[in-house]
């Protein structure tokens, strides 16, 4: 992750092994190339054909680190957040080095509140990100693909154990609005206080200042590979 002046970018670099990506070599190369990502916006297609210190673009750099090295290293993605109207905070878990890490978290906020009264909720709702990894937002955001094979799983389930039709329907609409209530952020058991949820949290700190979230990111490295 880099920052400067409210704007984030964050990218994830992959190698095969644990080994590699503690390589110095390696860990500067991604240092410049976080710094570039936020230089052009996140925009991958702009990052590979900017200039490094080298004068070399990075996908050529990019190759020459892979014959040097000898394993494969891939720029994955990368993404950014960065507007005045909004709040932006960051949190890097599992850090080896300032601002690098295995799971990298982005959150914007939108309130009438001064920066300096949010930076720990701000940072604990990052770090709250990183740790219950939520597919998205609020209800409405989730994909429907996402919640439609949830449903087709839930339903067989209780297909193979025998339940009866007549309650299937009612217990995978149970088992789907817990599923959605575990995924989507707002509807999260605030890890810090299990008791209340995302959303009330954000109405409590908010006071008479409404706290809305407008966007979150979050990269661990090699999910989905």
């Amino acid at each position: 992750i880099s920052e400067k002046e409210n704007k984030f970018s964050i990218v994830e670099v992959n190698s095969e092994t644990d080994f590699v990506a503690r390589n110095n070599e390696f860990i500067k190369f991604v240092e410049e190339i976080s710094k570039l990502a936020l230089l052009n916006s996140g925009k991958m297609e702009d990052i590979l054909i900017s200039k490094m210190e080298n004068k070399k673009k990075v996908k050529d750099n990019l190759v020459t680190l892979i014959s040097k090295i000898g394993e494969k290293i891939i720029l994955r993605r990368s993404n950014f957040i960065g507007t005045d109207k909004y709040l932006n905070f960051f949190y890097i878990h599992a850090a080896i080095k300032k601002n690098i890490g295995k799971i990298g978290v982005l959150v914007s906020l939108k309130t009438t509140k001064p920066k300096n009264e949010l930076v720990e909720l701000g940072k604990q709702l990052s770090m709250h990100i990183a740790a219950l990894s939520p597919l998205a937002l609020d209800k409405e955001d989730l994909d429907r693909t996402i919640l439609n094979k949830e449903k087709e799983i839930i339903s067989e389930e209780l297909k193979n154990n025998g339940k009866d039709s007549k309650i299937i329907a009612k217990i995978t609409e149970g088992k789907l609005n817990k599923f959605i209530n575990d995924n989507t952020l707002l509807n999260q058991e605030w890890i810090i206080e299990p008791k209340k949820k995302v959303k009330e949290v954000l109405k409590e700190a908010g006071g008479k200042d409404k706290i809305e979230v407008k966007k979150f990111i979050r990269f661990k490295v090699g999910e989905g590979v």
